[in-house]
């Protein structure tokens, strides 16, 4: 049996979560990386901004390691969810560039710190602070998570793109394939709704 390193274990899963996300924007336009494809406005480049910034709060602040890193979008007067997308004036560029030195400041808080050394999380309520870097680990990885697959549901509508890396295709078949799957969920879906 191959032993664990609790720590190691969660670091390779943000690695791995992470490289999946970046992936979702390769090939992609300008306008196919920022359009708004819910009614709630995700898109693939505000899903990246957001976690360059949940990462450089939660891995930064939390623990005293402020990044310096300039976050308009959470200054006063700032505009509601304004980390949730990408301005004109903000390339895709920058916003991959803030987000790959939010993954160095984040790697290096947890290769630096023990997974019990403690932070308080300023915009938690008090009893839930103090809190440690293993839960904050578990906390950013199951937000990632979670936004990598708002990722996926938008990429596969921009142009049909599936998995979690180009090399990493979901089972299944052709196009025909697919339609056909499809269908049948469909015709499922309804049957069960008469009942």
């Amino acid at each position: 049996m191959q032993t664990s390193d609790p720590k190691a274990d969660l670091h390779h899963y943000l690695k791995t979560v992470r490289a999946s996300l970046m992936w979702k924007l390769d090939g992609l336009s300008e306008y196919d990386v920022r359009r708004p494809l819910t009614p709630t406005g995700t898109n693939l480049l505000g899903l990246v901004k957001h976690l360059a910034s949940v990462e450089l709060g939660y891995f930064g602040d939390t623990f005293g390691r402020p990044s310096g890193e300039s976050l308009p979008w959470f200054e006063e007067g700032a505009e509601e969810n304004a980390d949730m997308w990408a301005t004109p004036d903000e390339s895709r560029e920058q916003i991959i560039a803030l987000y790959h030195r939010a993954w160095a400041h984040t790697d290096a808080t947890i290769e630096e710190l023990p997974l019990d050394a403690t932070g308080e999380v300023a915009w938690w309520p008090a009893e839930r602070n103090p809190v440690s870097l293993h839960r904050i680990l578990i906390h950013v990885l199951a937000e990632t998570n979670r936004h990598a697959g708002h990722a996926d549901i938008v990429r596969e509508l921009i142009d049909g793109a599936v998995g979690r890396l180009d090399t990493d295709p979901l089972p299944g078949g052709d196009e025909t394939w697919w339609t056909d799957y499809r269908e049948r969920l469909e015709q499922a879906a309804q049957q069960a709704a008469k009942k």
